[in-house]
């Protein structure tokens, strides 16, 4: 697909929101690529880096290699994702462990937005369909409401943990992070990272690079083949982590993170107890926010 500068803009934009929902525990960047309207697209890039293209980068085909992985789409939204987690991660971490009602109120009503603008891309809705809505729904819900498990720390099992976060990290609704706190590696592997233990850094990064490839195939032939039903599920995927950005909450457990910091670990929602009004004026504002950005996605769709 052809663009020009302005719109390779607009996907580092794009990217940025991917990254700023990544830094917060329990939201996904997926979420946010499905609310932007890139989400296939980043799915079948990924999916494009396999053997084949692999071999052109190693034959020095490096322009070829480029064309065939959608380079510039990649870069675009990969340089977008690394602005936000070194620029904006302080900020959204500030807000979150200062104003966790207002953030949480603010995802709430971007995830309802997008749960309802996503679902009304399925233009039929049969049986099979709202069986795999139910699933995804389901399957959402108990992962945000399972707990956290002790785990081993050999290195297989860190491979298998990168391959599995990075999995839910392009998943609509669960984010990775929220999946290494129910494997129990979430502090080890930011312990890793901030003691710069290479061992430990490499190995879950190789689980998380084979992870994406691997799963963004399997994302991509369902798409392909069963597009709907996939639409269906992902959008229940949405519909279930609603429980996991619910603003009010009680936390009945906590962690110490790499910083020596309490943390939530378990917690349980609970009713609306302060800013109220603030926290439903920010997910209405969440909510109009992905409208407008549908309404354009859908403007542009026409003129092209």
């Amino acid at each position: 697909m052809t663009r020009n500068i302005k719109e390779y803009v607009v996907l580092t934009l794009k990217g940025m929101g991917m990254g700023a929902a990544d830094v917060v525990p329990g939201v996904s960047g997926g979420t946010i690529a499905f609310i932007v309207g890139i989400y296939e697209e980043l799915i079948n890039s990924i999916k494009s880096v396999d053997f084949k293209t692999l071999k052109l980068f190693f034959t020095l085909k490096w322009g070829s290699f480029w064309k065939s992985i959608n380079g510039n789409f990649l870069f675009s939204v990969l340089f977008g994702i690394l602005i936000s987690v070194f620029s904006l991660a302080k900020l959204i971490t500030f807000l979150l462990d200062n104003y966790p009602v207002l953030v949480w109120a603010f995802f709430f009503g971007l995830v309802i937005a997008s749960t309802y603008f996503v679902s009304k891309r399925i233009e039929i809705w049969d049986w099979k369909r709202w069986l795999s809505f139910i699933i995804g729904a389901l399957m959402a819900y108990y992962i945000t409401v399972a707990t956290p498990s002790q785990t081993p720390e050999t290195l297989p099992f860190i491979f298998l943990c990168g391959a599995i976060a990075i999995c839910a990290m392009i998943l609509p609704g669960i984010s990775g992070s929220f999946i290494l706190l129910l494997l129990g590696k979430y502090e080890f592997i930011m312990n890793a990272v901030k003691s710069l233990d290479i061992t430990i850094i490499i190995v879950f990064a190789c689980g998380a690079a084979i992870g994406l490839v691997l799963f963004s195939n399997v994302l991509s032939f369902l798409l392909r083949k069963f597009h709907d039903i996939t639409i269906a599920l992902l959008t229940g995927f949405m519909l279930g982590s609603l429980n996991k950005v619910w603003p009010w909450k009680e936390t009945l457990e906590t962690f110490i993170d790499s910083h020596g910091i309490a943390k939530p670990l378990v917690e349980q929602n609970i009713l609306p107890n302060i800013y109220i009004w603030q926290a439903i004026a920010l997910m209405i504002v969440g909510f109009l926010l992905v409208y407008v950005i549908e309404k354009i996605s859908d403007r542009n769709a026409k003129t092209n």
